[in-house]
């Protein structure tokens, strides 16, 4: 396995902004100190990524913005994927599977529900609940070696590395 897949939920979200609908609620002040962190944290670890692709809500947008600045990842260079907004795991999937078959790091920012079932699928019962329920809280990483082929992603068929708190 040379290939990884970082899954990264969104920052903490402000939920009194007085946002239109869920799509335009943005990051709270928390989620603007956090986001940035990752990127800081990936950039040390050696993890930037060839690929990024995120959900096109205003969280998701700040959030991918903010972590790819601090690993000098161009803006301009990010998909905004509005399936991964409210998607399963099928459509997670068929997100991944257009990943070009040259990107050896794949960043993948989206939503719970959705990325929590993703790598619970992607990793099988290699995954020890947190003691607090919350598998992927808002500005977590989960780190994945995945298999060759982006196009053939078996249930279980990657290795989980590391799931990173923000804090």
């Amino acid at each position: 396995m040379s290939r990884e897949l970082l899954l990264l939920r969104h920052a903490k979200s402000d939920w009194d902004s007085g946002a239109a609908s869920d799509f335009d609620r943005p990051l709270a002040k928390r989620g603007k100190k956090d986001a940035p962190n990752v990127g800081t944290w990936l950039y040390h670890e050696g993890l930037v990524p060839d690929y990024v692709i995120s959900s096109p809500t205003k969280r998701a947008r700040q959030t991918a913005i903010r972590v790819c600045k601090r690993l000098d990842f161009k803006k301009g260079q990010i998909v905004w994927e509005p399936r991964v907004y409210e998607a399963d795991v099928r459509t997670l999937l068929d997100v991944l599977a257009k990943c070009p078959r040259q990107a050896g790091i794949v960043l993948l920012i989206g939503h719970n529900p959705g990325l929590e079932e993703l790598l619970l699928y992607l990793v099988g019962d290699e995954v020890e609940p947190p003691a607090d329920g919350k598998l992927l809280p808002t500005a977590t990483v989960a780190r994945l070696e995945m298999p060759e082929d982006w196009t053939s992603l078996p249930a279980g068929c990657a290795h989980l590395v590391s799931i990173t708190r923000p804090r």
